[in-house]
């Protein structure tokens, strides 16, 4: 989360915790911003039993502070690494979309492939970026966030991508929207220390994100893992104690406007 603006709103959550939901697609713009962001409520609800999908929009050719990357290995690289840390989940095959890393469109061909995506996995709750978080510096994390949800209007309206019926996708309506990151957070997900243990072991199978941009600002005679590691549990702490539980992920949830 980012430090310019709080997003945790002063008194709480208005909610904690939904219902475990059958099936849950979480829509983002590059390998490892669903395991940055909602591994841990992907493991619980996963270990739980609910079907956990990840859809994720462009290659990740451009994850990498190394300029003698080749992009094309990079590119391979990080799906072997997304489909490594969806089992650490317990979750689903991914699907890649494979647009281009930074160059990701908000186009009405990028919204049906979403909408299909919806339609054909039918989950019951979407996590995705927010669309409206302010001082938001990747611009594909504002692509996302606005393809998932305008991809979640198309999806549950028949008169958007109607070749889609044709082919036997039929409209779907989730039943909520979780955004992370979010701007403004009015829910918490809390994370049992073993969902935090597998959000970490998923995160770790990120081999060329740690090596490059993820290790960093770490104090001579510190291990770098051990630091990273407590950075990451800091980062649901903080929204562990707004929600009065131990950890926790922070959301907007939306129901009403579904």
């Amino acid at each position: 989360m980012s430090d310019d603006v709080d997003p945790l709103a002063p008194g709480g959550p208005t909610t904690v915790d939904l219902a475990v939901p059958e099936r849950a697609l979480v829509i983002v713009a590059h390998p490892d911003d669903a395991e940055f962001q909602a591994g841990a409520t992907m493991a619980k609800w996963a270990r739980q039993g609910c079907e956990v999908r990840h859809l994720v929009l462009t290659d990740g050719a451009k994850g990498t502070w190394d300029p003698d990357k080749d992009p094309a290995e990079l590119v391979e690289e990080r799906q072997v690494e997304q489909r490594a840390a969806a089992a650490a989940l317990g979750a689903g095959e991914p699907v890649f979309l494979d647009w281009v890393d930074g160059e990701l469109p908000t186009s009405s061909e990028a919204r049906g492939q979403v909408a299909a995506v919806i339609r054909r996995l039918r989950p019951e709750v979407v996590i995705g970026h927010d669309p409206w978080k302010r001082y938001r510096l990747h611009p594909d994390h504002a692509a996302a966030g606005r393809l998932c949800v305008e991809g979640i209007v198309a999806a549950r309206d028949p008169g958007f991508h109607r070749e889609q019926l044709d082919e036997g996708l039929e409209p779907h309506r989730p039943d909520a929207l979780l955004l992370f990151e979010p701007d403004v957070a009015n829910h918490a997900e809390a994370a049992a220390e073993e969902d935090h243990a597998t959000r970490l072991r998923a995160l770790e199978a990120f081999a060329s994100q740690i090596a490059t941009t993820h290790l960093y600002k770490v104090a001579d005679g510190v291990d770098p893992m051990e630091a990273w590691r407590e950075r990451e549990r800091r980062r649901l702490a903080g929204p562990g104690a707004w929600a009065g539980v131990g950890l926790a992920e922070p959301f907007r949830l939306i129901v009403d406007q579904l």
